[in-house]
């Protein structure tokens, strides 16, 4: 399966979650049974899918054919090169290509010059003011995007001095530093970050390409390694067969990629071995010695290591030339690609959402068994009336006044636990407040600009991380108090009124916690770098780091209150269900009690009553079922039938 139909199956797959989601929300809508905690829930998931995105990164030093393989990769179907792509640097800042349709196709630029103003680009992405913003005009004219997208190359010259105060490393190029003209000039990115919103099936279906500059750029911006890369779902690291792998690849690699999940590694222009002259055996033999070096110094599987030819590859597509894209290999890349990304991302997507769906459904069922259950008694206890005298129902309205005034005790013992359930939220919260970690930030960034030495750097951003741990940690605590009560509470609420409830939904920060602690880690490797302290200017580079640092612990802070809020809701909404339940049934007896106990011929009226309710409540449980099992069929491992094909 190439590429793009594994894609296409993977929107067809997304679709049938959500129109199973639809169904199931018309269908509770239907038997109003739609609460508004169930509403959120469900909208919770289609957000979710509607703006599901696969991430894919390409990392390489310039003139590794970067863009060309990106060409040949995603855009080959428009007849020529969407990026441009020509020797030397074409591409001089981070650059992502997407489409949202709410937006006409356009490039927007961030200028460079932000860098001095210490924002972070995500920050920066809520200020549409700060880009410079340039139409296409005409999508179907290859010299009109030609144009635009020739912009992501664009430089300027600037003194060393401006240059090193943006974050650049200047030195001698050896070692990706930018090197002094004559004139004391040096040549740096006219943009910090491009955005491409470009219409294109696959990226209309939420591929996002993330295209990365070469080790200056990217050592510049620290948002690129401790943010989007880490973000991404694959990350395809480019090589050269003519070069295989330099110094400055290695550094990229150990500081910047290095090895892990969704990692790959492309050795690019292998048609340069292509000299005529050799023997087809020879030229596949000096590639897989190519592949065996490359695989042993970045210490990788050789079997991650793809050798194609993207510029081969290009040309066989927009020809038609089997025999050519054959030889370029680039069939092998593409189905590493289809096979191992896009079904891990199935499988992420379908445990976030389809799962949330199927336990939506659940306590659906067991409310719907809670209320037959309840149907049951009621009609079996007025069937045993049937030729009883009036002191029989006598009994039975004292009865079902005792039954009311124990549901009473046991629903003022419900309102007192759900207070200590409010309080300990509160103090959930309380640990995870952003105002609080906003504190600790200040603190940071007044210890960072009075250090002096690169340990007491290290150490005020540590103390950041720490603060920021410490309150992770004692949200751990606090979350484990809540389940234990939230656990006895529903045990003793099943036991008390013969409730069956599934335990409480269990939740942890600990995901949270280890990416706090992968992001301290990845910056304690790049700010603790011998060559940034040298050749940057510390002010620049602190400030830099730190804005970075503290909007993607502001983000882990902003996903952990949203998780832990969507937790608290899934955990009291079946026993607020289950009390509304009871006492809509408790009060239905009453009356049903009541209306006999005056007037003995509406006996059988009420027996009737009862039996229509129970006849259209299995139905509501068959209707149920259905939608169950096709919960259950968009869960099968990915092969399986979709839900279109089993309805």
């Amino acid at each position: 399966m190439t590429l793009t139909q594994r894609f296409d199956s993977y929107r067809a797959w997304r679709d049938d979650v959500n129109l199973l989601v639809g169904r199931l929300q018309d269908w509770l809508v239907e038997c109003d049974l739609l609460d508004s905690q169930t509403e959120q829930r469900l909208r919770r998931i289609q957000a979710r899918l509607a703006e599901d995105k696969l991430v894919v990164a390409f990392v390489a030093e310039f003139s590794r054919g970067k863009s060309e393989l990106i060409n040949a990769l995603f855009f080959a179907d428009r007849g020529g090169r969407l990026l441009p792509s020509s020797a030397g640097r074409t591409t001089m800042c981070p650059t992502e290509i997407s489409w949202d349709k709410k937006q006409p196709p356009h490039i927007a630029l961030l200028p460079i010059e932000t860098r001095a103003e210490g924002a972070s680009i995500a920050d920066l992405r809520q200020v549409p003011e700060a880009w410079q913003r340039f139409a296409f005009g005409d999508i179907t004219s290859a010299d009109s995007l030609a144009e635009g997208l020739g912009r992501v190359g664009e430089v300027k010259q600037v003194p060393s001095d401006a240059a090193q105060a943006l974050g650049f490393a200047v030195g001698d190029g050896s070692d990706g530093t930018l090197v002094i003209d004559a004139e004391g000039q040096v040549e740096i990115p006219r943009w910090r970050h491009a955005q491409i919103n470009f219409p294109h099936p696959l990226l209309a279906e939420g591929l996002v390409v993330l295209d990365t500059p070469g080790l200056n750029a990217i050592g510049a911006e620290p948002e690129l390694t401790l943010s989007l890369l880490p973000s991404a779902h694959a990350v395809l690291f480019i090589l050269a067969a003519d070069t295989g792998v330099t110094q400055t690849d290695l550094s990229v690699w150990r500081d910047h990629v290095g090895n892990g999940p969704g990692r790959l590694v492309v050795l690019n222009k292998i048609d340069g071995l292509w000299d005529g002259l050799r023997p087809v055996f020879e030229i596949e033999d000096e590639i897989e010695r190519q592949v065996a070096s490359c695989a042993g110094i970045l210490d990788v599987p050789p079997a991650s290591v793809f050798a194609v030819s993207a510029q081969k590859g290009l040309v066989a597509k927009i020809s038609g030339d089997d025999e050519l894209l054959d030889k370029s290999r680039l069939p092998h890349l593409e189905d590493a690609l289809s096979e191992q990304l896009l079904p891990a991302k199935r499988e992420i997507v379908s445990r976030s959402t389809a799962a949330e769906a199927r336990a939506i459904a659940g306590d659906v069922r067991r409310l719907l068994e809670t209320r037959s259950a309840a149907l049951g008694a009621q009609a079996e206890e007025l069937s045993g009336l049937r030729g009883k005298n009036t002191g029989v129902v006598d009994r039975m309205v004292e009865k079902a006044k005792t039954e009311k005034e124990t549901y009473e005790r046991g629903l003022r013992e419900y309102y007192a636990v759900r207070s200590v359930f409010s309080q300990l939220s509160d103090t959930l919260f309380s640990h995870l407040g952003m105002e609080t970690l906003r504190n600790h930030a200040r603190r940071t960034r007044d210890a960072m600009r009075q250090a002096r030495f690169t340990p007491q750097l290290v150490n005020a951003m540590g103390e950041l991380f720490g603060a920021a741990g410490e309150s992770l940690d004692a949200s751990e605590r606090t979350i484990a108090e809540i389940l234990e009560m939230i656990t006895a509470m529903r045990a003793r609420f099943g036991r008390a009124y013969g409730v069956e409830l599934d335990p409480p939904p269990t939740f942890s920060l600990k995901p949270r916690r280890k990416q706090l602690d992968n992001l301290e880690k990845t910056f304690r490797r790049q700010f603790s770098g011998f060559l940034s302290l040298l050749t940057r200017d510390k002010r620049t580079l602190t400030q830099q780091f730190f804005e970075t640092v503290a909007s993607e612990v502001r983000k882990t802070f902003d996903q952990s209150n949203r998780d832990t809020e969507h937790w608290l809701r899934t955990l009291m909404a079946p026993l607020e269900n289950q009390v509304r339940e009871m006492q809509r049934q408790l009060k239905h007896r009453l009356d049903n009690v009541r209306r006999i106990h005056e007037a003995t011929d509406s006996l059988e009226e009420s027996i009737d009553e009862l039996s229509q309710a129970q006849t259209q409540l299995n139905d509501q449980l068959d209707r149920l079922g259905k939608l169950e099992a096709g919960l259950d069929v968009v869960l099968q491992p990915p092969g399986k039938n979709s839900l279109r094909a089993a309805a």
